[in-house]
């Protein structure tokens, strides 16, 4: 019987040794065995080292469409340079010779897998157990991994089942009902009416990055979606800002919400008309709204994954906006760049978005290129505008620009249109429908933007 993690003892590891021989005997007497298990096993699923070998080259095998048997496994490991660590040849002729056919090869596969999950997870509880007996350690960081390490463990179970077509089409089907019974056309989340008609509202599982420069209003923008969603629509919504405090977010949607000039708001000097809008007509809509802020700086991924969770659990929420990505701690031992930091914020928020099934709307800074092009076309922003743009880029399901041209000293537009107090919600990449661009009016002094309705 073992003892606990800490007492010196270990407990005996979680394996199944002779059941792995046996899926191994198996792979190399049926051609088609591999096929059975190839989504449920992985090299490291197996405990033996000399397994983990074996099933290496019974893999290169097949993933290189050659024929397995005892032959050409152990022909595979000599080219590896493994066949002595791997137990020698007969050894790969005794697992063979132990079986008699592959069945039931998927189900002794899933206990396997299922071993092995538990013995990683074991193990990195372990290893967690220590760190955080070490007062040398940095407790934040110390969390931070163990949140990482668990994500991935649990992310890399198994790959998802492959499903048939009648098995996906009846909830296809019945989302294209629900589409056409919604006479707007609007299947996700709603929020400004002219951005919906492009867009469907925010879909579900989508990471939507909103970018631009600084002082083109996207934390506005961003924060005029979330008091339409919440406001308009009463549907639960989160709004992280990392960069301002949940009092300074307050204050913008008074202003928005009541009308009220911003700068005027933040002196206290109103006017009693302006009183009585956030008395009587603000206060009781405001307190009413479903919309949740939460203003941590700095917060990690494992953070904000735990309490997106929370929140959908626990209030419904549908849709998270965060202020803003590049603002996030995405650290892990180990990796060194910047670059590499943020990628794995995205990846991360893709994952938590698909996992949750809501839309998660991250804003996202800009390089500085836009500023050494001249010209209202090569004022607009790009895609290779993103900071670390190849993760960003890769990974969202829609890239939003939010541009104000008068930012820049122009005017008005090719023809002659004039572009004060306007600003183009320009949709750069799509991967569920078109990408255009829409233009908007932006009241600054109510930090507001809205739907132009002169100009389509």
């Amino acid at each position: 019987m073992g003892e606990y993690i800490n007492g010196g003892v270990a407990e005996k590891p979680i394996q199944k040794y002779e059941l792995e021989q046996v899926i191994l005997g198996g792979l190399m007497i049926d051609k088609d065995a591999y096929a059975l298990v190839c989504d449920i096993l992985a090299v490291t699923s197996f405990y033996d080292t000399r397994h983990q070998l074996i099933y290496e080259a019974i893999k290169a095998q097949a993933d290189e469409g050659k024929p397995v048997d005892i032959l050409l496994v152990t022909e595979r490991l000599v080219k590896m340079g493994k066949l002595e660590l791997a137990g020698g040849p007969g050894y790969v002729a005794e697992l063979s010779s132990r079986v008699a056919s592959s069945a039931n090869i998927e189900f002794h596969a899933n206990v396997v897998a299922q071993a092995a999950l538990r013995r990683n997870g074991r193990n990195l509880l372990a290893k967690s157990y220590k760190d955080f007996y070490d007062e040398t350690h940095d407790i934040d960081n110390d969390f931070d991994q163990l949140e990482e390490a668990l994500f991935k463990l649990r992310d890399g179970r198994s790959l998802k089942e492959v499903r048939p077509l009648s098995g996906i089409l009846p909830g296809v089907m019945h989302s294209i009902q629900d589409a056409a019974a919604n006479t707007d056309g609007i299947t996700g989340v709603p929020s400004f009416p002219k951005l919906d008609q492009k867009t469907a509202g925010w879909q579900e599982q989508d990471l939507v990055i909103i970018a631009g420069r600084p002082s083109m209003g996207k934390t506005s923008f961003a924060l005029c979606a979330a008091k339409l969603i919440a406001f308009d629509h009463n549907i639960p919504t989160a709004f992280f800002s990392l960069e301002m405090s949940a009092e300074q977010l307050m204050m913008k949607i008074i202003s928005n919400v009541c009308e009220v000039d911003s700068k005027r708001l933040q002196t206290g000097r109103l006017t009693p008309e302006e009183w009585q809008r956030i008395d009587h007509d603000g206060v009781n809509l405001m307190m009413a709204a479903p919309l949740y802020i939460d203003d941590t700086p700095g917060i990690t991924i494992g953070e904000f994954r735990n309490k997106a969770k929370r929140l959908v659990r626990e209030y419904g929420i549908k849709c998270i906006f965060i202020d803003y990505l590049q603002l996030m701690d995405g650290s892990v031992k180990g990796r060194q760049s910047r670059q590499e930091e943020v990628s794995h914020i995205s990846r991360s928020l893709k994952v938590i978005a698909k996992e949750l099934g809501i839309p998660i709307i991250a804003l996202s800074q800009l390089n500085r290129s836009v500023e050494n092009r001249s010209g209202l076309d090569g004022k607009r922003p790009q895609l290779s505008d993103l900071r670390e743009s190849g993760a960003i880029e890769q990974d969202a399901d829609m890239v939003i620009f939010v541009h104000r041209p008068e930012y820049y000293g122009i005017y008005t537009d090719e023809k002659g249109q004039s572009l004060v107090g306007k600003a183009y919600i320009i949709i750069a990449k799509h991967r569920k429908g078109p990408i255009g661009e829409i233009l908007m009016s932006f009241e600054a002094e109510y930090t507001r933007f809205d739907d132009d309705t002169q100009l389509a």
